[in-house]
């Protein structure tokens, strides 16, 4: 018999919530009214103890943009194939990205981010209105334990946000930085088509550039970093996903080694490098040969919060008719279909109706 005191704790939960988000300032607001402790609604109850940290050395792989394209293609592939995740390098070079990008991205997410609590609650909202939010937690209603970040997130695609809802103080930086990241997306999207045997405009031709969401998370400085966490582990639901973080560190991957043992592996910051890796989709529509995979970011001991902006590339044709699963090229006799076909409602449904820490996406559609 469920205790009587359940019903009430579950009542001042709701209540706790709901002064937390209509406080409009976020855990930033948080950290500004001076806590000295993690409220209870961010506790997680040992958070850390999941699995071990990687032996020293371990790292993710490292792809060169500026290799002939069938090495980088080849390398892209072995990556996602092996880690789902891998560091990316002299894109700059490549496809003539700013060396000044993502960095002054990256300042101004921090700016607005740093801006007086009375200035941000004027964002802050949960629908997307013009294709625009701010807000804390994506599932802070669904999840038992809250996370320690605040996030604006901004649709590129494929309908466009309006440009007058995105903050002005990073405005002009954010528009900038998708353009720049859309190259980013294309190349590699290219690249590991290439690697499925593909034409490397395959993916690209199943509208997979054209869903662009843009994610950009700020982790305050937290006064018990121990209790809580950044981010759960979890799984990226899109196809494919770029990421610039700045100097702080925290991301962390999760790899399963031949004999089956898991451990975390720090994604340490590489002046110059993206992070690049794999969404649930993408795993889905490569029937497997491409892996989505845990990954997490714990909270930093440093007296500096931590920014990141993620552009998660989805498909863009989203009506009843338009299909998805596994491209039909990589389906035989002697390698099955793994997956069902959905639609994009249908997937991006089963995402939001859940928390992130929660089953594996790609579970609620396999064969």
């Amino acid at each position: 018999m469920a205790s009587p005191s359940a019903p009430a704790a579950q009542s001042d939960r709701a209540a706790l919530l709901k002064a937390f988000d209509e406080a409009c300032t976020g855990v930033r607001g948080l950290v500004e009214s001076g806590v000295s402790s993690v409220p209870a609604l961010f506790v997680h109850p040992d958070p850390y103890a999941s699995a071990p940290l990687a032996p020293p050395g371990v790292s993710i792989p490292v792809v060169d943009l500026s290799l002939p394209a069938p090495a980088a293609a080849a390398a892209a592939a072995e990556a996602a194939r092996s880690w789902g995740f891998f560091h990316l390098i002299n894109h700059y070079q490549a496809l003539g990205v700013p060396e000044d990008y993502p960095a002054r991205a990256l300042a101004a997410v921090r700016a607005f981010n740093e801006l007086p609590a009375a200035e941000r609650s004027a964002h802050y909202g949960r629908s997307m209105v013009g294709g625009v939010s701010y807000f804390s937690n994506v599932d802070l209603f669904r999840t038992s334990a809250a996370s320690w970040r605040d996030t604006v997130q901004i649709a590129f695609g494929p309908q466009r946000a309006d440009p007058a809802r995105i903050p002005a103080v990073c405005r002009e930086e954010l528009l900038e930085w998708d353009a720049h990241a859309t190259a980013v997306g294309r190349a590699l999207l290219g690249l590991l088509s290439e690697g499925l045997g593909l034409g490397s405009t395959r993916l690209e031709e199943a509208s997979c550039l054209e869903g662009r969401v843009m994610v950009c998370h700020y982790y305050p400085v937290c006064p018990e970093p121990e209790r809580t966490m950044g981010i759960v582990p979890h799984t990226d639901p899109g196809g494919l996903t770029v990421l610039a973080q700045d100097c702080v560190g925290g991301l962390q991957v999760k790899q399963t080694d031949d004999d089956g043992a898991s451990y975390w592996v720090d994604v340490k910051p590489v002046p110059g490098a993206l992070v690049i890796n794999v969404g649930d989709l993408l795993q889905i529509m490569s029937n497997d040969k491409y892996k989505s995979v845990d990954h997490r970011v714990i909270m930093n001991t440093r007296e500096e919060a931590r920014v990141s902006i993620g552009i998660f590339f989805n498909p863009g044709k989203r009506g009843d008719s338009d299909f998805y699963g596994p491209l039909p090229e990589l389906v035989s006799s002697d390698n099955p279909s793994k997956y069902r076909n959905f639609t994009m409602p249908e997937f991006l449904g089963a995402f939001f109706r859940r928390d992130l820490a929660s089953k594996a996406l790609v579970d609620y559609f396999k064969l």
